[in-house]
């Protein structure tokens, strides 16, 4: 039982790491327009893919644009609850782990914080 609990939080863990090494791909963006939001929602390139007139692409730039700070806002508030229910879920969990295994849950927990650190930075260094 504790085996399967501490695989589920590994994976779980791992994969918000994953997600965020992909946010932080260069270019995930297209264009540098989103910032790695488009390709997720099939925005990335939609002007070369669709082969708009120059006059399409200027009607539909604005509405792209319009939504890309929704997209940055949902995209906030999954990050933001998923948060919490990781951290919800590994304050219950820690206490049923022996030591070894709360060192190597400290272990992952860091290694996930240092990526999420460095997707900051690295966002921080493309906004500049």
């Amino acid at each position: 039982m504790k085996r399967n609990l501490l695989a589920v939080v590994a994976a779980g863990v791992i994969a918000l790491g994953g997600f965020a090494l992909v946010q932080a791909q260069p270019g995930a963006g297209g264009g540098g327009h989103w910032h790695g939001h488009g390709h997720a929602f099939g925005l990335r390139g939609i002007t070369d893919k669709l082969d708009l007139t120059s006059d399409q692409q200027a009607k539909v730039q604005p509405i792209l644009d319009q939504a890309k700070p929704q997209i940055a806002a949902i995209h906030q508030e999954a990050r933001e609850k998923m948060k919490t229910v990781m951290d919800s879920t590994l304050s219950q969990i820690r206490p049923l782990l022996n030591e070894d295994q709360q060192k190597k849950l400290d272990a992952i927990q860091k290694a996930h914080q240092d990526m999420m650190n460095a997707h900051k930075e690295l966002q921080n260094a493309m906004q500049e």
